[in-house]
């Protein structure tokens, strides 16, 4: 008769933190000149939107269409679409310059 085994169990915190592992790994990598255009575009599109909505401009129609451009590029950028991700971040550019005036 064989000894009795429980089954072998990987605590659920240590598969999350290797998902999460492989997941970080992977994230935020541009590669080539459309990519770092991209993310680029982004960070001084979300600093130029931060100002806007600081000086009381976050309730203007302008603005909500570019917080909402500004999201459909990052996702574009995850799924390394970067023409599209720039185009998005150059419409939403205009949009906050737009609310400015």
């Amino acid at each position: 008769m064989k000894p009795f085994r429980p089954p072998l169990r990987i605590a659920p915190a240590a598969t999350t933190l290797a998902a999460v592992l492989l997941i970080a790994s992977c994230s935020g990598r541009v590669s080539g000149e459309m990519g770092v255009e991209c993310s680029d575009g982004l960070k001084t599109a979300y600093a130029e939107i931060e100002d806007a909505k600081a000086k009381g401009l976050g309730s203007s129609m302008s603005i909500i269409k570019a917080d909402a451009l500004l999201t459909a590029a990052s996702v574009q950028k995850e799924f390394e679409k970067f023409p599209n991700c720039i185009d998005k971040v150059r419409r939403a550019r205009a949009y906050i310059n737009d609310a400015k005036r």
